[in-house]
């Protein structure tokens, strides 16, 4: 049994037929060369435009919502918490019975039915999971902070369960929930020690690059294609993680949270290199972002550089937050037109197009291999007749 759900097939012709349009609209193919492509990458499955699947999505929940109630009518004598966990359990179940079925049997691929099915299973899971953790934990509504003992009974196995979605349905929301119960899973078990909040920001930061280096690595596979978006997500907010983790407005603050203080913050410790990360970590990102034309990189990059300004401004003011704004805003708007102008046409290996494609598509290898099956128009002429060559096991025609 394969970890994948969907066909590896679909995840790879989607992406190759979506370079070819790209490759199309830039001159790089011709009509006849992209329908030949698209031929050879057949859409073997099921996915209506936007608006439909967002259709989709909200009837299944309706569905998902009514069959939930229909089996709380039919109950209709109350529930202890052993059977709210039987009534979750179940329901996840065949929620994810129809699920497979779904994806099987009709070929549905995030068409808004299997997200809506995926989301609808996990959410029940947890439900049952979090009563039958609570009642192994006295007390638990008064225990469940991030700094409490307990909460890694709930990390624990909500992680590993969307670890295992994310395996099989590679899906962008499961990979969002797992990067976050990955980090508060990691801060839960720092915060249980002296030095922890100490070491926080530091050991967060290591988690995230070396997460994002491994990221790195993945793209090699050859089955990319289908964790391609669940991968830009995690590769976002390992990234977003690395700033965060050490700006100085976000360090501040948080502390002073988790400290209950409800006044003013006070400064923390090592403030002068919390300092030096707000504004460090952007200049090095957009450099990254530029030498390695990453434009998840230089995005990111950018983003940083006005979130540090509002740092900087946060706790030092020198103009008035209406000029502040209004002048921030006109220079960093004549800055992104200016750049999308002149790059316009593509200038020292940079474009304001998005020119990056997976590694494992090459434009000359690909079109070869995908339209060496086409037959060139010749001029009629002699044409061999319809021998046949024989011998070893051959099955040649001349």
């Amino acid at each position: 049994m394969s970890w994948k759900a969907y066909p590896t097939a679909w995840a790879r012709h989607d992406a190759r037929r979506a370079a070819a349009r790209r490759w199309q609209q830039r001159g790089l193919l011709t009509p006849a060369q992209l329908a030949a492509i698209e031929a050879a990458s057949p859409v073997a499955y099921y996915r209506p435009v936007l608006f439909v699947r967002i259709g989709l999505f909200v009837a299944t929940l309706l569905g998902v919502a009514s069959f939930v109630l229909l089996l709380v009518i039919t109950i209709n004598n109350g529930f202890s918490e052993g059977g709210i966990i039987a009534f979750s359990l179940v329901v996840a179940a065949a929620a994810t019975v129809v699920l497979e079925l779904v994806i099987r049997s009709s070929e549905h691929y995030r068409s808004g039915v299997d997200n809506a099915l995926l989301y609808s299973a996990l959410l029940a899971w947890a439900v049952a999971v979090g009563i039958m953790v609570s009642k192994l934990i006295p007390n638990h509504y008064h225990d469940t902070a991030l700094m409490g003992p307990w909460l890694w009974l709930w990390l624990v196995p909500g992680l590993l369960t969307l670890l295992l979605a994310l395996v099989r349905y590679a899906d962008p929301v499961v990979a969002l929930l797992t990067f976050g119960a990955g980090l508060a899973l990691l801060g839960h078990v720092l915060l249980q020690v002296p030095i922890g909040l100490l070491l926080l920001p530091f050991v967060v930061m290591l988690a995230a690059a070396g997460l994002h280096a491994w990221l790195r690595t993945l793209a090699a596979r050859a089955d990319y294609p289908y964790y391609r978006s669940s991968l830009l997500v995690l590769r976002t907010l390992a990234l977003a993680a690395i700033y965060l983790a050490g700006n100085y407005f976000v360090m501040r603050e948080g502390n002073a949270a988790l400290h209950g203080g409800n006044g003013p913050s006070e400064q923390i410790p090592l403030a002068p290199l919390f300092y030096v990360l707000t504004a460090v970590v952007p200049v090095a990102y957009i450099v990254l972002g530029l030498r390695r034309h990453d434009r998840l990189l230089l995005l990111l990059g950018l983003l940083a550089v006005a979130f540090s300004l509002f740092t900087l401004r946060y706790y030092h003011s020198v103009l008035p937050p209406a000029v502040a704004a209004t002048a921030g805003g006109a220079v960093l708007l004549a800055l992104a037109l200016g750049a999308l102008r002149y790059l316009r046409t593509p200038r020292h290996g940079f474009a304001a197009a998005d020119e990056t494609e997976p590694p494992h598509f090459n434009l000359e290898s690909f079109i070869v291999a995908q339209t060496a099956h086409v037959p060139a128009a010749v001029e009629p002429g002699f044409e061999f007749g319809g021998g046949h060559s024989g011998g070893g096991g051959a099955e040649g025609q001349f």
